[in-house]
């Protein structure tokens, strides 16, 4: 597993680092000893988790578009990067619809750009491109997709990152075959967790209308995701990221996601957060025909789990427990970093 002593004094340049996952990243990356640099656009909520959690304290960060190469480029010559976490995207399927120009933009040429930056920069020895579940060509049916199947997303958010990976693979075979640099992809389940304010998702919406004292509005209900806690993938990009880095022969495309127990339709995540944040509320079904959506996504993780012996650690109850108490400290005005790392060190066993 994880060796989080690895990443003390190691420099680490985290793409996307004012996000959901990458401020929670930066705070893991910071509080077990690494030089963090990060790229990204400023935070697109209000809130936000960057701001309100005081992530940019101990850090090097820089606001700038993923699709800006020389901008990108001259970080990378300032900061000297060892290892590099690309997270930067346009994540949100509905907004791919809306704008899927943008879309294939940040998520394919932003691609090529840090790929290019990479190549030319002589320092960095292993890096890890972040895409999601949804590469897979999905059909649909009821097993698990593993990292031989088919790369081709539906929509376009979908498929700009089964681009982003056929890119990544290209520069692999093209520019990085002297083994100087070690490549891996990490194909990520639908993550939750404290501090997520975003449109569009399940949770940020649940918790929106709790606060309200408002129905909570289910659009999709009979939906299956691979939920699971935002700490269980960032503990997964690590330890490749480590691995790799310490021994080339670990760099592949890995699945990253939580256990079947936790592969839920989305009716029962919601029934999970009405449970433990209690007050009365309750969720409607609003079920109606949009943009297309996948209904059933499952991935097989065997291969994380058979090479580093790599398995989940919270449950979605353990995971859904820990999302109320951030917003319940978030929300009356308490200490959210403080917060954030004490779950970091009950996750990670760091005494």
């Amino acid at each position: 597993m994880l060796d989080i002593n690895f990443y003390k004094g190691k420099r680490v340049l985290v793409t996307g680092h004012t996000g959901f996952k990458g401020s929670w990243l930066c705070t893991i990356l910071k509080h077990i000893g690494a030089e963090v640099a990060g790229y990204s656009l400023a935070p697109n909520t209000t809130p936000d988790l960057f701001t309100v959690a005081k992530v940019e304290e101990g850090m090097t960060s820089v606001i700038g578009d993923i699709r800006d190469y020389e901008m990108m480029q001259k970080l990378f010559d300032e900061f000297q990067p060892e290892i590099v976490l690309h997270l930067a995207a346009q994540p949100i399927v509905r907004d791919s619809y809306k704008d899927p120009r943008y879309t294939y933009e940040a998520n394919v040429m932003g691609t090529v750009n840090i790929l290019e930056c990479i190549r030319h920069c002589y320092t960095v020895k292993s890096f890890l491109n972040v895409t999601t579940d949804k590469v897979y060509l999905n059909k649909e049916w009821a097993w698990a997709y593993r990292e031989n199947e088919e790369l081709n997303g539906y929509d376009p958010y979908s498929n700009s990152k089964s681009c982003s990976e056929l890119v990544t693979q290209s520069y692999l075979n093209s520019f990085f075959c002297d083994g100087k640099v070690a490549i891996s992809t990490a194909r990520a389940g639908n993550v939750i967790g404290g501090g997520d304010f975003a449109i569009d998702r399940i949770i940020p919406d649940c918790i929106r209308a709790a606060m309200k004292k408002e129905d909570i509005i289910v659009r999709n209900p009979f939906s299956i995701r691979p939920y699971q806690h935002v700490l269980e993938p960032l503990c997964a990009y690590l330890m490749i990221a480590e691995y790799q880095y310490k021994d080339i022969k670990f760099a592949s495309s890995y699945n990253v996601g939580p256990d079947d127990v936790d592969c839920l339709q989305t009716s029962a995540l919601v029934d999970l957060f009405v449970g433990k944040w209690e007050d009365g509320i309750k969720w409607v079904n609003n079920f109606h025909v949009g943009p297309h959506e996948a209904n059933f996504l499952k991935l097989d993780c065997s291969k994380l789990k058979n090479i580093f012996g790599w398995a989940p650690r919270w449950s979605l109850e353990e995971a859904m427990e820990k999302i109320v108490e951030w917003t319940r400290i978030w929300a009356v005005g308490e200490d959210v970093q403080k917060c954030m790392l004490k779950q970091i060190n009950e996750f990670f066993k760091i005494r």
